[in-house]
């Protein structure tokens, strides 16, 4: 709010006010005054007035201020009427008392949906453990019954085995830092078990791993990036060419921060494309392709790469190869941060 707008609103009552001061000057003119007593009349009524404009201006000045302000400042804008004081001016307080009914009611409206979202994150949990359990046994009976076609269906387990996961890990990502621990992870055998769960899809499609094991440790949670590795792996599979497949995994020693490459020879993705990867239920025009796709494998490592302190990176060239890069930092970065 400023000078003009606030003048502009009272033109009604200023011009009320000049016509009722030049009627009191026409009676005194009429009443024969001398013309001195007009002259102070005149003025007075005018210093009077103005002083009334400016008091009132004043007043809504400060409350208006400060409502702009912290709604500039605020994430939750229902949250707006916490933050200031109840304006003294009578239809700043109507304003005010309004605005706080509406915001109370908005308030209760979001507790309830949270408290919904909550009870329906819960129940998805408690889903995917439950489901863990006869696709344990599936395994476990597979295990047992070895030949080519349960070899087949022990792929295809690990496929509702990894979405599955991937249910659990989305759900849980908006409040990742609640269940992850940060320490040395030793990332070669980390590798190694995630290759170890693709193996059935691995050795079915024919896709050689070309993996050298390196002494190396990088900060971490084991469990999520276990996870992140495992659905960047599982895009390079779904991707895979038909014939001479191959996935390479390189560990790049720059001093206290590694550097993770997933290197494969798959269909590669367009360059048009390459900036949008990350976005959520993006599948692209490889998605098309490939029924299976959902998107969300590359926005959850993003995501988790995020909380935990990593960075992530795709190149690719479509018809040639795709790689994906995991920045790791070294220890002082999670110490300047707990600081």
């Amino acid at each position: 709010m400023n000078w003009k707008n606030y003048c502009k609103d009272r033109c009604v009552e200023i011009l009320l006010y000049l016509v009722m001061s030049f009627l009191v000057v026409v009676f005194l003119w009429l009443f024969h005054t001398p013309p001195v007593l007009w002259v102070v009349v005149s003025v007075l009524l005018f210093c009077f007035g103005l002083a009334l404009l400016i008091y009132g201006y004043i007043r809504r000045y400060r409350f208006y201020q400060q409502l702009e302000k912290y709604l500039g400042e605020l994430d939750e804008k229902y949250l707006v009427t916490e933050t200031i004081g109840r304006p003294v001016f009578l239809e700043g307080s109507i304003f005010y008392d309004t605005l706080r009914e509406i915001d109370k009611s908005m308030y209760d409206e979001v507790e309830k949906h949270e408290a919904s979202l909550r009870e329906f994150k819960e129940y998805v949990e408690l889903w995917v453990h439950e489901v863990k359990l006869p696709i344990a046994s599936s395994f476990l009976i597979l295990h047992n019954n070895r030949n080519e076609t349960t070899r087949k269906l022990r792929e295809q387990m690990q496929r509702i085995e990894s979405y599955v996961e991937q249910v659990l890990y989305y759900v849980r990502s908006e409040n990742a830092e609640k269940d992850y621990l940060i320490k040395p992870c030793g990332l070669s055998e980390i590798i190694g078990r995630v290759i170890q769960r693709n193996r059935d899809a691995l050795l079915c499609q024919k896709i050689s791993v070309v993996f050298e094991s390196v002494e190396c440790e990088v900060y971490s949670d084991s469990k999520w990036l276990e996870f992140i590795i495992n659905q960047i792996v599982s895009n390079s599979l779904k991707y895979a060419k038909k014939e001479n497949a191959r996935l390479e995994f390189l560990i790049e020693e720059n001093g206290q921060a590694p550097v993770l490459e997933i290197r494969d020879n798959g269909i590669g993705i367009p360059k048009g494309e390459l900036a949008r990867v990350f976005d959520k239920s993006y599948t692209g025009s490889n998605g098309r392709k490939v029924a299976s796709s959902t998107g969300m494998g590359l926005y959850l490592c993003r995501e988790l790469c995020a909380k935990l302190g990593h960075e992530i990176e795709i190149e690719s060239q479509e018809g040639e190869f795709t790689c994906v890069r995991i920045k790791f930092h070294s220890e002082e970065y999670y110490q300047v941060l707990k600081e």
